[in-house]
């Protein structure tokens, strides 16, 4: 999810790694005003007739400093530290003293995306419940003294270094509680971590198909662990959706000759030093491996022992994050983007309606349906085109035996559906009282002029964009199960008034922009907000911001929270009443040649020889009422 122009994270970015032969598909949509003031590079506004209403707060300044900075009228609270003991026997954090059996007990690294559950289960309740946090990767160079950033220092530290990164990442599960304005961790019987050796359940197409079977797992049907997580999503039922991202920086080796492989950036060279201490790790050994990863895991919050499940039928890429909305007969569509320039934008259409208070009859509804790829049209047409076996082009002549391969080889398959390929699409958000989606294209400082489309209007897209789809209704509800839609520009980000082609909504003020949308999210009166993953491309640090999504300020932004130097702004997440969010700030002090020793920031604790501290902050407000105003 980091920007990889940071330094700090193995991105394989590589346009090359995208083959497809997909045309562009020009520069027309049905709002040609919006692009006739992106060729002229001017600043336009995005119009469309409703009510609206302005944030209710004053934004935050654009900046960058060690701390991080919240509007007036509220406060912010760092809730979980990497390192903070969750269970009642954990060790308190020694930074110097380090162990995998600790920090399995200990809140992970890298906090990504934050859902919250209420307790007791079913209830609205704000006062108290479970966060769910992904722990997405590692930065040794701030974990460890003496270790110099970038891969070659990372990629030489021993088996007990290794062992601490893979405890470090996963998930935690954390019990927290609301009393008297502020929010504790509670250690109790819901409290879980887990970590890249947790035991998880493969199922769908994939679950036993002999590319997934191994050493270890003979069967194809069992797997160790999680890692690279990043967004994620919740269903209906109550369970949590952990996506698996760049999984390809934890396999090293000599790679072998599986197809996938090249698609996926498993290039031998890895990024940890994982595969050298650990032969499941190490592609010329198990070369099936990294098929095991790149999938949606999904498991249960309220049920510690639950065995978390990859369900192989959503699909296998570098997963952004699930999103889930419930359409019109009832079916689940899930959403999906895969991170990474010139990918894809998925949809998972279930094959049968959920059935509401009964989990056990929803339990494995994502195991059976049908995945499609979008292709975006110039005249604002959107097509779902099915990623199943036998249907066009994805036959055993085109290296397509089955339904499995079809998953497991997603990207290929999205390929010869000549779906469009965009601009690192990340997180996806669906209104709840629109139906609406909204995918947030982070950057692509590598598309031309020539590969400039509709869906992707700028060439060397450093600041990003966010685009809206509009599913068809049917009947009383969305349907989210169709296979045409239509899709507007939300916004395009970046500085108005610098960077060319930047479009928000009317009323936006000198404050009002922001680069590199990533994370989306809805709170409980309906507002869209959007944090950032800019890597300070705009020379700004990154955020959180409300959006206006309908009405005549449409596309209009206010930042609401700036993280510190180095980091970006995470997994936002709302209690039912809308009176505390949660946010994760990731790799604080992460700046390029950032090290334990000399970081650019020491937030949170600010005490000398303790580094940065990845958490999660609550964020209220001063009066008690909803965030945001």
């Amino acid at each position: 999810m980091h920007d990889p122009d940071s330094g700090d994270w193995p991105h394989t970015d590589d346009p090359r790694s995208n083959r497809s032969g997909a045309p562009s598909i020009g520069v027309v949509i049905s709002r040609r005003a919006l692009l006739a003031g992106l060729a002229a590079g001017a600043v336009v506004p995005l119009l469309r007739p409703a009510a609206a209403g302005a944030a209710g707060f004053p934004p935050v300044p654009a900046g960058v400093d060690g701390q991080d900075h919240v509007a007036a009228g509220h406060r912010r609270q760092v809730l979980l530290r990497w390192g903070d003991p969750l269970f009642d026997d954990a060790p308190a954090f020694a930074v110097d003293r380090q162990t995998a059996a600790a920090q399995a007990r200990q809140f992970g690294y890298n906090c990504d995306y934050v859902a919250y559950f209420p307790l007791p289960a079913g209830s609205r309740s704000g006062e108290h419940g479970l966060l769910v946090v992904n722990h997405e990767y590692a930065i040794p160079a701030l974990m460890f003294p003496g270790v110099a950033p970038g891969r070659e220092a990372t990629q030489a530290l021993g088996p007990a270094e290794a062992a601490v990164e893979m405890a470090a990442l996963g998930a935690s599960v954390v019990e927290v509680r609301r009393a008297a304005g502020r929010w504790s961790v509670v250690p109790g019987r819901y409290t879980r971590r887990i970590t890249a050796t947790t035991p998880m359940a493969l199922s769908g197409p994939a679950a036993g198909h002999p590319r997934l079977r191994t050493t270890a797992d003979p069967e194809g049907r069992t797997v160790a662990g999680t890692f690279a997580n990043c967004a994620g999503g919740e269903t209906p039922w109550g369970t949590v959706l952990t996506a698996e991202e760049n999984f390809h920086a934890f396999f090293g080796g000599a790679p072998g000759d599986d197809p996938a492989s090249k698609r996926y950036g498993l290039d031998g060279r890895g990024w940890y030093s994982w595969w050298r201490h650990d032969p499941r790790f190490d592609l010329a050994k198990e070369p099936n491996e990294p098929n095991r990863f790149g999938w949606i895991v999904e498991f249960d919050p309220y049920d510690p022992t639950s065995v978390p499940v990859k369900r192989t039928a959503l699909g296998r890429f570098k997963h952004e994050g699930a999103t889930c909305a419930v359409s019109h007969d009832g079916r689940i569509a899930l959403y999906q983007g895969d991170d990474e320039r010139f990918e894809y934008v998925y949809k998972f259409v279930t094959a049968r309606a959920r059935t509401p208070g009964d989990r056990a009859a929803d339990r494995d509804l994502l195991d059976a349906g049908t995945l499609y790829v979008a292709r975006f049209h110039p005249d604002g047409r959107l097509e779902w085109l099915p990623l199943v076996h036998g249907r066009g082009p994805l036959t055993a002549e085109n290296g397509f035996p089955d339904q499995a391969t079809v998953v497991i080889e997603a990207r290929r398959a999205a390929d010869r559906l000549e779906a469009t390929p965009m601009d690192r699409p990340e997180d996806v958000a669906v209104s709840a009282t629109t139906g609406r989606v909204y995918v947030a294209m982070t950057n692509n400082s590598r598309r031309t002029a020539a590969q400039v489309d509709a869906a992707n209007p700028r060439a060397d897209n450093r600041h990003g964009h966010v685009i809206e789809i509009i599913p068809p209704m049917a009947g009383d509800g969305v349907d989210h199960a169709a296979t045409e839609a239509r899709w507007e520009l939300f916004l395009v980000a970046g500085r108005p008034a610098v960077d060319p082609g930047t479009a928000y909504g009317r009323g936006s003020g000198p404050e009002d922009w922001l680069s590199c949308p990533d994370n989306l999210e809805f709170d409980p009166a309906g507002r869209l907000w959007i944090a950032t993953d800019s890597g300070l491309a705009a020379g700004a640090a990154d955020g959180l911001y409300l959006a206006v999504a309908e009405g005549a300020e449409r596309g209009r932004v206010r930042r609401l929270f700036r993280a510190p130097v180095g980091a970006e702004v995470t997994g936002p997440a709302f209690t039912p009443d809308g009176r505390a969010l949660f946010v994760s700030v990731q790799h604080p002090g992460a700046s390029r040649g950032s090290s334990f020793e000399r970081p650019s920031t020491r937030w949170p604790d600010f005490a000398d020889g303790v580094p940065p501290r990845p958490s999660v902050v609550a964020i209220t407000r001063d009066d008690g009422g909803p965030v945001g105003g």
